[in-house]
């Protein structure tokens, strides 16, 4: 294969030394065991033919996301329908229709029934008939598979089987869980992308099994065999257990060698995989559980409605049919003119009790338009229109993407209009999830002049003019110089934007080589050679412009890379172990190309909360670079490396204020000798096998990571949505109270707070953190009792308050969300919480996020709203009545567990005001006519029977009064009326 040989390959063994690199397995290596219940599994690679039948007979490919198939819609279906006490109702009177002493011809009560059921069970068929054809799509998709001799052919999803060798490109999906065997690259990497699975937008790096690499083509596959023993099928995303026998020995496979169905190849050319689990077998749909069944509180009003008309009715046709009983026994002998020709049980004096019961069973027929069949017609229909004008609503059209809003379910429009709590996620949801490389402090020196957008939002939302911003400003960072450049001018917000995305930095001192005029200007090239040089990124070329791109596990990174290219070091290839920066000096008229060899990466992790790149120069100076949190970085300086901690401090500190997200830079140079005695230190441990080797690795790279000396900070900015202060301040306006749960620290969330109109001028804030906290159970349980203290006096504070137009705000970080959640706690919390005007949750898990959802629901008892964006906001979507699914680029998990989908934060006003409150207006309007015009009609033919002993059946002999009567009562007749 040409294609697999031309191709720059990157040898990444030398970069990921944490989460991608493992020794290399050798004989010696032990294999996990695998036995006992949940182990039991058997592949045979290359010979999808074993698994056809039992014992290893296990799902196809074949996915199915519908609620209904064939043979059973029509029994799920009716089941649904007859939930309704109406339905159930109208059943038993259809088939009372059919006996003698029916008032009512057959046809006359089957009809409108028929017609009912026949229109909301076609709704449910039009519903998931859309389901249907997604799940057609998907299952029609192709991908390469094995077919013998070395031959690949291509062929549908839901064909391939368990077995299967296949073999998936660039940009494609991964059809089902796939061991990977070889790559484009020739150390059998390749790089994922997991939006779809988890909401990441990073990417994922897998490497194949060392004895599987020299199966790089298609004719390696010729004879090729193995068996995989592992794991059941489970929906645990990121663990994996088994082995692989393969060429008479046994390898231990773990979650590096597992690439998951729906999730994407990047940035590598091919890979080569074996089926481990297909269809409904694979992780991503053990996870796919089947939406929460939510009913609206109308739905529920109307049910609690008709328990009254039915209680009526019952009392209704018992009074008739005692009476009824009373005039049988004592007064009908007497009426020899009223003699039945032939004997009948409903009218013979000597069985009155049966008389009475026929009559009481004819009473509930003829009175029986006290329940309105119709109603649950025009309700259906209502839904139905809505779910269409929401769709297609001009204005909740995203032009930027091409997304048009969704209603999912049409269950649930009516909710929108009764809304008291929204609870919404941060980024991404209320931020655009964008990083633009705005700010930076280099050698105690800050750099940058444009002021972020929630700086200027809250200095609009504050109603603050220039000069007193500027004193503000000023006080607060109690330096002339950070404070001009807080200054928010109109010019600053009427300014051209930037075109280059990920950039929206301004500072002529910086920009065109005028750095190298500034007295520090060693330390500005050490900066932009750390932003070009440490880091994980792949470049890409576009052949017809020439363009680079880059992709990354991290956005702030590309802001990085963005940037130093903007500053004349363009990072613009890499090879197997080095690095190369294309570097432009005023004084040069042509850039210069320099080399980096990378020595050693030290990747970022949650836990290390920083990364370092080791590199050779071309002058063979070794020197480490490091960038990571501004905590973790200042306690690892040297003594003589922290000249410009205090200043940059003082920056970081007004970066977090502003809403920026921040990280410090720091170096240290290294010589030979040094880093050569680390180094065997440290491939020691690489090269240990057991489970101490990620901590082996982790002490040798602290020992690296120290004594570093402090080079300056970068603050990127995530942008806001369009229109999201505006948005938030009319829903508030409007009496909604909103919740905003967000990952970020309890600065940045409060100036997010300001920027989006969430904090006002004038309102008053309630800061509830937790102290640190070890395992000792005693200093547990003094941080839950300083927990308890602060909710009690926060609600103190709040009944003394004199002024009736004061506001609160109530900000509580995660760790102290961890206890205010616990049982004897929440419903105090709770309190608190809903006295304030609004409510921030500071590093919220996508646990707690589901918790206080819930939390509200309950305990409010009120109609709550989630929305959300990506797979960690799945759990509070569904919690909540009514979830919203943000379109966005964290993925579909949040979409598709949601029951509205829109493409932007500020569209939510239009469908809680315009569609929810006429759709909920329209309604309610509905039920409250039919009700009251309904009581009174049945209670008039009651009276007019009681004075005249006339039982109406004459009237309603004939079905057509009866199908004119369910005319009139339904939108259709009521329009008729009016007109």
């Amino acid at each position: 294969m040409a294609r697999g040989r031309i191709r720059a390959r990157i040898r990444r063994s030398h970069l990921y030394t944490f989460a991608c690199l493992r020794p290399s397995t050798v004989e010696g290596d032990e294999p996990h065991p695998i036995q006992g219940p949940g182990y039991s599994r058997r592949v045979h690679c290359n010979a999808s033919h074993m698994h056809k039948k039992q014992p290893l007979k296990y799902s196809s490919n074949y996915i199915s996301t519908t609620r209904y198939n064939v043979i059973t819609f029509l029994p799920k279906a009716f089941f649904e329908q007859f939930r309704r006490v109406a339905n159930i109702y109208f059943l038993v009177a259809a088939i009372c229709s059919l006996f003698e002493f029916s008032p009512f011809s057959p046809t006359s009560m089957i009809a409108p029934l028929a017609f009912v059921l026949g229109v909301s069970m076609a709704k449910e068929a039009v519903e998931d008939w859309r389901r249907f054809i997604q799940d057609l799509k998907v299952n029609a998709r192709k991908v390469s598979v094995h077919k013998g001799g070395g031959v690949f052919g291509r062929k549908q999803w839901r064909k391939i089987r368990v077995g299967d060798v296949v073999k998936v490109e660039k940009d494609k999906f991964f059809p089902a869980d796939l061991l990977l065997l070889s790559s484009g690259y020739e150390d059998g990497l390749c790089y994922v992308e997991t939006m779809n699975l988890d909401g990441e937008t990073n990417l994922k790096v897998k490497r194949s099994l060392e004895v599987t690499l020299p199966l790089d083509s298609d004719e390696s596959f010729k004879d090729f065999a193995g068996v995989i023993r592992c794991e059941d099928p489970n929906p645990s995303l990121y663990t994996f257990v088994g082995n692989l026998e393969y060429d008479r020995q046994i390898y231990p496979l773990d979650p590096s060698q597992i690439l998951l169905r729906d999730s994407k190849l990047r940035n590598t050319a091919y890979i080569y995989g074996v089926v481990v689990f297909a269809g409904q077998d694979s992780k991503v749909m053990q996870n796919s559980t089947k939406s929460p069944s939510k009913r609206s509180s109308v739905e529920k009003k109307m049910d609690r409605i008709i328990y009254v008309l039915l209680a009526t009715l019952l009392a209704v046709s018992i009074i008739s049919s005692m009476g009824f009983f009373i005039q049988t026994k004592y007064q009908m002998p007497d009426w020899w003119y009223l003699e039945p020709q032939s004997p009948q049980s409903c009218y013979d004096p000597a069985q009155a009790a049966t008389s009475g019961f026929c009559h009481f069973v004819t009473a509930l027929m003829l009175y029986g338009y006290l329940i309105p069949i119709s109603l649950y017609v025009s309700i259906e229909v209502v839904k139905f229109l809505q779910a269409i004008f929401i769709n297609q609503d001009i204005n909740m059209y995203d032009e930027e993407s091409g997304t048009p809003a969704q209603a999912r379910t049409s269950n649930l429009n009516e909710e929108l209009g009764q809304v008291d709590t929204i609870l919404s996620d941060k980024t991404g949801t209320l931020t655009c999830n964008q990083m633009d490389f705005l700010k930076c402090s280099i050698a105690g020196t800050a750099f940058g002049v444009r002021s972020s957008e929630v700086e200027i939002a809250a200095a609009k939302q504050m109603a603050i003019d220039p000069a007193e911003q500027e004193s503000v400003a000023s006080s607060r960072l109690g330096a002339s110089e950070i404070g001009l450049e807080r200054v928010v001018t109109l010019a600053d917000e009427q300014g051209p934007k930037p075109s280059i995305k990920g950039f929206s930095f301004e500072d002529s001192r910086l920009m065109g080589g005028n750095w190298m005029r500034e007295s520090n200007a060693d330390m500005i090239l050490l900066f932009l050679r750390i932003l070009a040089v440490c880091h994980a990124a792949i470049p890409e070329v576009n052949e017809e412009t020439g363009d680079i791109t880059y992709e990354a596990e991290s956005p702030d990174e590309i802001a990085f890379l963005v940037a130093a290219r903007e500053f004349g070091f363009e990072f613009v290839r890499r090879t197997q172990s080095s690095v190369f920066v294309r570097e432009r000096y005023p004084s040069s008229g042509n850039p210069v190309e320099r080399e980096y060899k990378i020595l050693n990466l030290l990747d970022f992790t949650s836990k290390r909360k920083r990364m370092s790149v080791i590199v050779r120069d071309e002058h063979g100076q070794i020197m480490l670079m490091c960038k990571g949190a501004d905590s973790i970085i200042f306690e690892r300086l040297a003594k003589n490396g922290r000249t410009y901690e205090e200043s940059t401090t003082r920056h970081l500190n007004e970066y977090g204020e502003a809403g920026l997200r921040t990280l410090a830079l720091a170096y240290k140079p290294l010589d030979d000798a040094e880093y050569t005695a680390w180094n065997n230190e440290f491939v020691k441990a690489k090269t240990s096998i057991g489970v101490n080797r990620e901590a082996m690795l982790e002490k040798v790279s602290d020992v690296m990571e120290r004594e570093l000396i402090l080079v300056g900070a970068t603050a990127v900015e995530d942008k806001l949505q369009k229109g999201v202060p505006q948005c938030i301040d009319k829903l508030a306006q409007a009496g909604l109270k909103i919740w905003v749960l967000t990952g970020d620290k309890m600065e940045t969330a409060i100036n997010i707070g300001f920027a989006c109109s969430l904090l006002r001028q004038g309102m008053k804030q309630i800061c509830i953190s937790a102290m640190n906290s070890d395992a000792n159970p005693d200093v547990k349980k003094a941080v839950k009792e300083d927990i308890s203290m602060q909710i009690t006096n926060a609600s103190q504070m709040i009944k003394l308050e004199k002024d009736p137009h004061a506001a609160f705000a109530l900000i509580i970080d995660g760790k102290s969300l961890t206890y205010a959640l616990e049982d004897d706690m929440k419903h105090q919390f709770l309190r608190l919480a809903v006295d304030c005007a609004s409510v921030i949750c500071c590093r919220v898990s996508p646990k707690q996020k589901a918790l206080v959802t819930r939390l509200v629901k309950e305990g409010t008892g009120k109609t709550t709203l989630a929305i959300g964006d990506g797979a960690n906001d799945v759990g509070m979507i569904q919690e909540a009545d009514i979830g919203v699914g943000i379109s966005g680029v964290e993925g579909m998990q949040a979409v598709m567990a949601s029951d509205f989908a829109i493409a932007q934060f500020r569209f939510l006003e239009r469908l809680l005001v315009v569609h929810g409150h006429w759709c909920y207006k329209r309604i309610t309007n509905m039920i409250c006519y039919f009700f009251y015009k309904n009581i009174a009609f049945g209670l008039t033919f009651f009276y007019f029977e009681a004075v005249t002993g006339f039982s109406g059946q004459s009237i309603y002999d004939d079905w057509d009064m009866i199908l004119f009567n369910v005319f009139v009562t339904s939108i259709p007749g009521h329009l008729a009326r009016r007109v």
